[in-house]
């Protein structure tokens, strides 16, 4: 009697008391913290936020304009689901210059993409994420991001951006390349239509894949030691580059699990180690005061 006693008072106040929104079920996509959830979330974090930085770009006659978008997004989350960080919101504004020539192409000013990412790490770190990641989904970014990073050293900063770039797994690339197909597999070809397949297959168009050539076209193949920025343009006009885009759903399924487990270690890191912000502050020191021999 004493027992259900208990457990009945127990289911009481449990009916009177308001739900706790507890740091282990604390949602880690920025944009549906609330405001009181966001403190918590980065004390949880370490001060880590990632970006998941995507592109609006035509992806062959087969796949969305935000494909890169998409995939990145998966990789952040699951990421993030394995070791908690914070998600920012959907961002697209990147180099993309190259398919402006493209439907629904969103191509940016150069000052404003660096302004939009510029302010963006400000205002993280004043709202207290002081660890940065970008993590990018889009190649023809990927100089861009790297000078940002560069240019982190220009002036003093109170929070570190770091790029995440995955690497090689062992035990994955083996199943990998057992499932890979393609000799040419770059933009739009059978790893992003099938990572895209595992993501969203209603978006995949599986009988549009052939309808254009993702070839080589090789214009300026006799262009001697130099580089043009038509150089994309040149080669792959129809901005898809594969012979072969079938989708494999397993393979989408291994390329995301791969980044996403290495992107989960780069956050593990940063969350529990200060080595990049020690050795930035030392540098600023240094070079404030830089001396003379």
């Amino acid at each position: 009697m004493k027992k259900l006693l208990i457990f009945s008072l127990s289911i009481f106040w449990s009916l009177l008391l308001p739900a706790q929104s507890g740091s282990k079920d604390i949602p880690f996509k920025m944009e549906e913290l609330t405001s009181s959830q966001f403190v918590t979330a980065v004390e949880k974090s370490g001060g880590v936020c990632v970006i998941p930085l995507g592109i609006i770009e035509k992806h062959g006659p087969h796949l969305p304009l935000g494909t890169d978008l998409f995939e990145i997004r998966e990789v952040v989350t699951t990421a993030a689901g394995k070791e908690y960080a914070i998600v920012f919101p959907p961002y697209y504004f990147a180099q993309i210059f190259e398919a402006r020539h493209q439907p629904g192409t969103m191509a940016y000013s150069h000052n404003l993409m660096w302004t939009m990412l510029e302010e963006t790490c400000d205002e993280l770190s004043r709202n207290g994420l002081k660890k940065i990641i970008l993590a990018n989904g889009h190649g023809g970014s990927t100089n861009f991001l790297q000078y940002f990073c560069q240019a982190q050293l220009a002036s003093r900063k109170d929070y570190i951006v770091v790029m995440f770039q995955g690497g090689s797994d062992p035990v994955l690339d083996k199943e990998i390349n057992s499932l890979e197909k393609a000799t040419l597999d770059g933009h739009a070809g059978e790893e992003e239509t099938s990572m895209m397949y595992f993501i969203r297959p209603d978006l995949v168009d599986q009988q549009a894949i052939k309808t254009q050539s993702g070839l080589n076209q090789e214009r300026l193949k006799d262009l001697p030691y130099g580089y043009t920025g038509i150089w994309w343009y040149a080669s792959y006009p129809n901005h898809y580059a594969s012979d072969v885009a079938e989708p494999n759903k397993r393979l989408g399924e291994l390329l995301i699990t791969k980044e996403a487990n290495q992107l989960a270690e780069l956050i593990k890191y940063l969350k529990n180690n200060n080595t990049v912000e020690q050795l930035q502050e030392e540098f600023n020191k240094k070079a404030q005061n830089p001396v003379i021999k």
